[in-house]
Formats: structure tokens, C-alpha cells, sequence
């Protein structure tokens, strides 16, 4: 990138000394006077049915302010307007253990407790639904009362159901050289973020509501906030401070934010709500669990001739994402490979157990680690390299999937062949000692998603920036800063075209009463989406100043260079001025200085024209590829994953240091899902066909590990070597090139760790997490078979 001079080059975030030394402020770093404490009451129980609520004694208690229930808060939500099953707090039934039924204000978080403590819910137990397939049973209890548009009552625990066909599926199973046919697990995975989920709400004396929330979807909660509470949303205002982390985990409204703010209208005092560990845990919307089938045709050559996909999705209580994961689980699957037919019939039900939803690699993650162990199933069959297999299967520039999104820029094989080089994979693969083992897969993600979550013609995101007498930049945006790096991308830019120093730009994001709209952080939208409206408002800035300079100086504006922090003329290079002196001359001829620049996605030409087509369609499109190196233990059965390489398309990168993190960071989410991780409840004991099985001590339905001492994630002992690798081809789509590096290099991780265990001791681990004790059941059943 030498055209550019900051863009391209290493940047240090722009808050990471703020962040470093403590002087950073998180939401619940904030206070205000005559604050208040909100707490929630969470339902025992993980299906019942609520008969009556007694909050007389909490209002007793001396320093109880308020108490509110579902009957105060009836308006439903959802994040997907389609789907809006979810209150605040429940008022007919509660659906899974730790849905929320009151919640209280006081004068102090202990007050606060023991008024939940106080009151007194009855309920009607009904059977508990944790299994999808029970779920989905003929006659299973409704976990909800739904009507189709007719009126008629849905008598399914469908949430949703996706069944999508593309090419002659059976003439290319009739004519294959091979069939690999398996079932496939994913477990349920949550984020853990540092910081947990927190609201603190302010109704001021002139009526306006000013939420500041952990969330990373400031516009979307204003919107539901305005919905929920009947309000007008001029009259609402939704700030995000500092964020300890998201990873999806915060991208939609939760309990908490309706709870703060309708109490802080009750009371006319701040209150502040703040989830515990075990809350946040509860709030989940993590990794769907999957079970996949899948049926995989290949000629003899190894060229794919078709795949085919039934999918069950538990998607727990509530919808969530739901209705777009269902989709996802097709039709993301598509690319980096070329498929000769493909159909997908997935199925997402509900359960009594916390909602799923968006975590990093939304709805994809799953249905990659079911192809790449099929397609390395098929190498080994096959005798073909694993890594020539998915060369065969290429797309290229300019191709379309074949569910017709359209494919821009295409560096999958250049990844391929940098983690081939990097990991010595020619030299070293089958070649290592007993119990070490190489493994390769790759992948692709959206840039964001060509249309947003509700119907609309607005721009998907804007900023406005304005120019000081100082020589400093403003840039004003929707955007969340979740820790990816947001906020510097966008400083990069306004110092790229305004030729300012990186640290005389100041970005204020994520304030619905300051800043133009951006829809939030999800689905790796934001370096394409903000990144192309900063260039261009950057761009109308930079016209004018030039202009500015170029009429003091009696020359051509195309004679004008904004760069190092002064303006320069070409054809004279000794001819400058300081880059403050040339905004002042702007400001002169054109009055205060400021422009605007907005992004919405390219309408025609990017994906299909049937149902559904829409979703899964991007502007652009990011690949990867993985080789992972691992040693197993055949006595204990344990796995060490010693190192992973990764490669990774992002386009252009416009940061590298944050590009690299964030394969960094990417690749260490995916390596503990593969081996680590699991979210699980306590089993209900039903299963699919009726009959019961021994649940096992404890509650059904509750969590069973909802804390970070139960939850394992890896520590730095635990975590691998990771060579992250940059390969950049730029997209038209991307701002000068750019495409996403945020949640596509997780993808490759898990299958690139499974298929290193084959190579490492011939065993297939097809359910997830791969635990010691799954793998020295393989190991046994490999040595019965024999």
C-alpha cells in the first residue's frame, strides 16, 4: 500500500493507553447522584406457567423504591422484526431457567437483592423441553403460542424452518465416485466477555431518557426502547461507553436496559443495573448447537458434485437471530468451493433453555466444520492431498456460488498456499512422530450484509466530520468500538485524506443524539459500511482545502497535497504550508467546515432472485485457510493444539496490527470451541420419542456451568502458537480494497484441529468439543473394530 501514507501502515489503537492505565470509563464506571440499584428476579424454573406475583413485601422493605412486573412492560421485542417473542420481564410463563419475572429498585445493590428475595411467584410447572429433537416431536408441549397470519394456532416448536435447492441434487449422487455420509455435533458455545452486561438509565427533569448501555447496537436498542416503552424516539438517547468485549454477545436488547430505564421514569432518580457473572451466562445468545447430517458426492478427481445438508438447530427460548442463523446454516456454506448441486433443509427449535443467537462467525461456523471434516474424509479416501482437494474445488474472481452470490475479489488460494508454505505441510504432513498431526481447512465470511435487519432505503451507516482552526479532525459515528478496533480504522482514514497525523483526529461514536446512524457492530460490516462513508465525507473535506490552498497559491487544485500534516504543492515541494494554516484559508472561503458521507449496498447483481435470496448476500466476501498442528496423548486421550497458521483475504489491510489481532483473536475463540468450550443445561430427562431416560441430580434446565471457573476457556498456557498471516486482494466493493477480518478467520480453526487429530492417530472426532474421553473412545472403537 504505497500509495497510501497512513492507511497500511501499524497503527496502535487510538484508546489503548486510555485502556491500558485505567482511565478508560465502562458503563458501570459511571455513577450519577441519587442513583438507584436494579436486580431481577429469575424464574427456578425452566418451563411454568405464572399464576400470580406478590411484590408486597419487597415494597416493604425500607430503600425499595419500585417494583415492576411483566403486566408494566407487555409490549413484545425482538431483534429481528419478524419475531418479536420476547417481554422485558415475563407475564404469562417463563420459557427457561433465569428468565426474567421482576425486578426491583433500591437504594443500594444489597437492598436491591433482598427485595428480589421477597417476592413471592407461583407457578404451574410444565414439562421441559431441552432436547430440539423432543422439541420438534409430534405433540410436544408449546414452548409458545403462536398464530399464523390466518389466525390458526402453530402447533410446532418450529421457530424456523429453511429448505433450499439449488442444481440436479440427484443425478450428482447417482453418478459419483464416492458418498461420504456422516453426523456431525456442535455443541453450545457463549462469549464470555470481560466485562459483563450493563445499563444505567436517567430520565431528566426536560423528559429526555438517556440510556448508557454495554451494548454494541446502539440504534437498534434505541429502537426497541422506543417501541417497548412507548415512547418517541427524539426522546430517547442511547450512549455506548467503553466495551469489555462483545463477540455478539451484546448485539441486541436485553431485560436489563427496558428494566433500568422504565424504573428511572417510575422513580424520576438514575438507576443503574448491572448482570452478574452468572446473569451473563444466562444471557447467553451464544452458538447454536447443530445437529448435521451431511451427504457429500465427489467425483473421482476429487471435484465436489454435490452436498447435501439437513440441519437441526436448538435455537432455546426466544428467536433471537434465529430466523437469519437458520439461513446462515445453508447459505454461507457455498464458497470458498465451487458445488455441483447443493440442498439444505435446516430446522431451528425452540427450547427451554437461554436463547441462541449471533456469536463470531454467525450461524457458519457450524455447517464449516461439517464440510471441511467431509472434504478431508473424501482426500483421504480419494488419495489426494487435502489441500489439492480444495484447490480443485476452487470458485474464481467474478464467479457466482452456486446460490448465486456474486464472488468479487477471491484470495482463498493464496491463503491456501501461505499456510501450505508456512506450516512445512508438503514436507511434514504424515510425516511426523506418532501422535502429532497436521490438518488443514478453509472458509469464508461476509463484509456485512447487503440488507439490514429491518426493510429500509436509509443508508446503512454516516458520518459526519468536521475541520478545527486547530488543524484537528472531528469525526462523529454511529459506530461501536466492541474492541475491534473501529473507531482507529475510522481516524485512519479522515488522516489519510486530510493528511493529518493520526493523533490529531478524534472520533466520537456510538451516541444517538451526536452522531449520524450506523446500524452497529455484527456481521463484520463495519470497516466496509463506516469505512467507505468516512472516505467520502474525508474526500468532500479534502476537495474543498485543497481548493482553499490552491487559490492562495494561484495554481491548479490538483497541484494541492494533503499529507504529514501540512499542504504541499507538487510541482514545488518547497512551496508548504502547516496543514492547520490550510483549513484556516477553507474555512474563509467556504464558512465552517463539514461534510457528511453515508453507505448503502449495492442493490442489483449481488445475489439471486429467489425467496431468501437476500440473506447471506454481502458486498463482499473474505476467505481464509487454516493449518493447525496438534499432539495427542493415545494413554489420556488429551490434545494439545501446538500452533495454528493462518491466512487470511481482508481485501487491503488498513491497519495490519488490528488486522492481525483480530486473526489473532479470531483463531483463539476457534481453537478453545474445538477443545474447550461447551454451554450446556442440566438434561430434563425426555427424550425425542416420549420415553424418559435418568436426567441426573439437579434442576432441569438449569445451567450447569455459568460461571468462569466451570466454563473453560483457554488461559495463555493453553493457547497455541498462532502465525497470523495477511493476504490481501482488493475488493471494488471495499473501501480502497478493504473486505472483513473480525469473524472469518475463526471459521477454519475447529475443522483444521479435528482433521490434525486423523492425521495425528487415525481417529474421527465428529462431535464437538473433542474432550480426552471422546477421544479414547475412538481410539478403543478403532481398536475393537481391528
Amino acid at each position: 500500500m504505497s500509495e497510501f501514507r497512513v492507511l497500511g501502515r501499524h497503527h496502535r489503537k487510538i484508546d489503548a493507553m486510555d485502556r491500558m492505565t485505567g482511565v478508560e470509563r465502562y458503563t458501570d464506571d459511571l455513577t450519577l447522584p441519587r442513583m438507584l440499584h436494579c436486580k431481577i428476579l429469575r424464574a427456578p424454573i425452566a418451563h411454568g406457567r405464572i399464576l400470580g406475583i406478590d411484590t408486597s413485601a419487597a415494597l416493604a422493605i425500607p430503600g425499595v423504591e419500585a417494583v415492576i412486573t411483566g403486566a408494566d412492560l407487555p409490549t413484545p421485542y425482538g431483534i429481528i422484526p419478524w419475531t418479536p417473542d420476547e417481554h422485558a420481564l415475563c407475564f404469562d410463563k417463563v420459557r427457561y431457567v433465569g428468565d426474567a419475572v421482576a425486578a426491583v429498585a433500591a437504594v443500594d445493590e444489597e437492598t436491591a437483592n433482598a427485595a428480589v428475595a421477597a417476592i413471592e411467584v407461583r407457578y404451574e410447572k410444565l414439562p421441559v423441553l431441552d432436547d430440539p429433537h423432543a422439541a420438534l416431536a409430534d405433540h410436544a408441549t408449546l414452548i409458545h403460542e403462536r398464530r399464523k397470519p390466518d389466525g390458526s394456532l402453530v402447533t410446532n416448536n418450529i421457530s424456523k424452518r429453511v429448505e433450499l435447492s439449488f442444481g440436479d441434487l440427484d443425478a450428482a449422487f447417482a453418478d459419483a465416485e464416492l458418498v461420504v455420509e456422516a453426523d456431525y455435533r456442535f455443541h453450545g458455545t457463549t462469549h464470555t466477555p470481560i466485562e459483563p452486561h450493563c445499563a444505567l438509565a436517567h430520565a431528566d427533569a426536560r423528559g429526555i431518557l438517556t440510556i448508557w448501555s454495554a451494548t454494541q447496537v446502539p440504534h437498534y436498542l434505541h429502537r426497541e426502547l422506543a417501541k417497548v416503552l412507548g415512547l418517541p424516539r427524539n426522546r430517547i438517547r442511547v450512549i455506548q461507553p467503553a466495551l469489555g468485549g462483545a463477540f455478539g454477545g451484546k448485539s441486541e436488547p436485553f431485560d436489563l436496559e427496558f428494566c433500568a430505564a422504565l424504573l428511572s421514569l417510575r422513580t424520576g432518580r438514575p438507576v443503574k443495573c448491572l448482570y452478574t457473572r452468572e446473569e451473563v451466562f444466562l444471557a447467553h445468545r451464544g452458538r447454536h448447537p447443530f445437529d448435521m447430517h451431511y451427504r457429500t458426492a465427489f467425483d473421482r478427481d476429487g471435484t465436489i458434485r454435490g452436498v447435501d445438508a439437513r440441519t437441526v438447530l436448538d435455537g432455546g427460548a426466544y428467536s433471537s437471530f434465529g430466523l437469519v442463523t437458520t439461513y446462515y446454516s445453508g447459505q454461507l456454506l457455498c464458497s470458498p468451493y465451487r458445488f455441483g448441486a447443493y440442498r439444505f433443509d435446516s430446522r431451528r427449535a425452540y427450547t427451554n433453555k437461554p436463547a441462541c443467537g449471533p456469536k463470531r462467525g454467525h450461524g457458519s461456523v457450524q455447517p464449516r466444520f461439517a464440510i471441511e471434516v467431509q472434504l478431508d474424509k473424501a482426500a483421504v479416501a480419494l488419495g489426494i492431498d487435502p489441500i489439492e482437494l480444495r484447490r480443485r474445488n476452487a470458485l474464481t474472481v467474478g464467479e457466482r456460488t452456486i446460490n448465486e452470490f456474486a464472488i468479487g475479489s477471491y484470495g482463498f488460494l493464496d491463503c491456501l498456499a501461505e499456510v501450505e508454505r508456512a506450516s512445512g505441510w508438503t514436507e511434514r504432513r504424515g510425516k511426523l512422530p506418532r501422535g502429532r498431526g497436521l490438518g488443514v481447512a478453509g472458509s469464508t465470511y461476509i463484509s456485512g450484509t447487503n440488507y439490514c435487519i429491518y426493510p429500509t432505503d436509509l443508508p446503512q451507516s454516516g458520518v459526519q466530520i468536521c475541520l478545527d482552526r486547530s488543524g484537528r479532525v472531528r469525526v462523529f459515528s454511529g459506530t461501536s468500538d466492541i474492541g475491534q478496533g473501529s473507531s482507529t480504522m475510522l481516524a485512519a482514514v479522515a488522516a489519510e485524506e486530510l493528511g493529518v497525523a493520526l493523533e490529531d483526529v478524534r472520533v466520537l461514536a456510538a451516541d444517538t443524539d451526536l452522531t449520524p446512524v450506523d446500524l452497529g457492530a455484527y456481521s463484520s460490516r463495519i470497516t466496509l459500511m463506516a469505512g467507505h462513508a468516512c472516505q467520502r465525507a474525508a474526500k468532500d473535506l479534502a476537495f474543498k482545502v485543497r481548493s482553499a490552498v490552491a487559490t492562495a497559491w494561484d495554481c491548479d487544485r490538483s497541484d494541492v497535497v494533503l499529507a504529514e500534516g501540512q499542504a504541499m504543492r507538487l510541482s514545488a515541494p518547497e512551496t508548504a504550508m502547516p496543514i492547520a494554516e490550510a483549513f484556516v484559508l477553507a474555512e474563509v472561503e467556504f464558512g465552517t467546515l463539514g461534510a457528511t458521507g453515508s453507505y448503502q449496498t449495492p442493490r442489483e447483481g449481488v445475489h439471486g432472485d429467489y425467496r431468501g435470496a437476500t440473506i447471506g448476500a454481502s458486498p463482499a466476501y473474505s476467505f481464509t485457510a487454516h493449518v493447525a498442528e496438534v499432539e495427542v496423548d493415545e494413554e489420556t486421550g488429551e490434545v494439545q493444539v501446538l500452533q495454528i497458521w493462518a491466512a487470511h483475504d481482508c481485501g487491503r489491510a488498513l491497519s495490519p496490527t488490528l488486522v492481525k489481532a483480530q486473526i489473532e483473536g479470531s483463531v483463539y475463540m476457534g481453537a478453545a470451541e474445538a477443545v474447550m468450550e461447551h454451554h450446556h443445561t442440566m438434561p430434563s430427562g425426555l427424550r425425542a420419542d416420549g420415553k424418559r431416560r435418568d436426567p441426573g441430580p439437579g434442576v432441569a434446565g438449569l445451567l450447569a456451568n455459568s460461571s468462569l471457573l466451570d466454563y473453560r476457556i483457554p488461559t495463555a498456557l493453553d493457547t497455541p502458537d498462532i502465525t497470523a498471516i495477511i493476504v490481501e486482494h482488493p475488493d471494488p466493493n471495499g473501501p480502497y480494497g478493504a473486505k472483513e477480518a473480525g469473524e472469518g478467520p475463526l471459521h477454519p480453526a475447529i475443522p483444521a484441529i479435528a482433521n490434525a487429530i486423523f492425521d495425528a492417530v487415525g481417529v474421527r472426532i465428529d462431535a464437538l468439543p473433542i474432550t480426552p474421553e471422546k477421544v479414547l473412545a475412538a481410539l478403543r472403537a478403532r481398536t475393537e473394530a481391528r
